[in-house]
């Protein structure tokens, strides 16, 4: 990790998990703060802890939620990724486009990610992980998974105009839109939707080409040293 970082700044900790099942490595949210911290050669700490274990005394009081990430940098405590990331591109201005209007564009497209397209593969998934073989799966899936394609065609023909225009992201230059949304479109890597969209398999390729992202999935990665807990 470069230290290209405001010397003002305090190194940073986010909570992550020590342990996850295999089909949520590289999916834990705690990877788009990361990603984040890694385009701008920002160190930072890790507190991990036990997926499935109570959280740490006082940790509600840092996530309401008890989930990570939970982000810490001596001046302020924050929960939520879409939050974590406005307030390090407000320390790191190089994580939004210079132009006024393309940063505002990039700020939608943030809670696009998080609040049009998530929501929508989150139900989709849910029923692939945690409701194969009952009864009601394949007449609720149907409807999931069209919305989820209508999702994915709005994101593509975005993009596609964008790319008429020479831009490769999403509101131009890279910025935490589209780490949202190249961490968002993951969750569906074991279905063949996002493959219906070239220009979404693109968007993701040049995105997780990046070497931010590989070293923020590797640290990631390189934390799942836990046990899993007792069944």
């Amino acid at each position: 990790m470069t230290t290209d970082t405001l010397p003002t700044m305090t190194t940073p900790t986010v909570t992550a998990f020590d342990w996850v099942p295999d089909f949520a490595k590289g999916l834990v949210r705690d990877l788009r703060v990361r990603w984040a911290m890694e385009e701008v050669g920002q160190p930072y700490d890790v507190e991990l802890f036990g997926a499935a274990n109570p959280r740490p005394e006082g940790y509600v009081a840092r996530q309401p939620f008890e989930q990570v990430p939970a982000f810490d940098d001596g001046e302020v405590q924050l929960f939520e990724t879409g939050a974590i990331l406005l307030y390090l591109a407000e320390q790191h201005p190089q994580l939004l486009p210079a132009d006024k209007r393309d940063a505002w564009t990039a700020k939608c497209w943030t809670f696009a990610a998080l609040n049009s397209v998530e929501p929508s593969i989150s139900r989709l998934m849910s029923y692939d992980l945690f409701s194969v073989g009952k009864d009601w799966v394949k007449q609720a899936r149907e409807p999931a998974v069209a919305m989820v394609r209508q999702k994915l065609k709005r994101v593509a023909d975005a993009l596609s105009e964008r790319d008429l225009a020479g831009n490769e992201w999403l509101a131009g230059s890279f910025s935490i839109a589209d780490i949202l949304m190249v961490t968002v479109l993951e969750n569906l890597r074991t279905t063949d939707l996002v493959a219906e969209q070239p220009v979404l398999v693109d968007y993701a390729a040049r995105a997780k080409a990046r070497p931010a992202y590989k070293r923020a999935l590797a640290a990631q990665l390189d934390d799942f040293t836990g046990t899993p807990p007792a069944r």
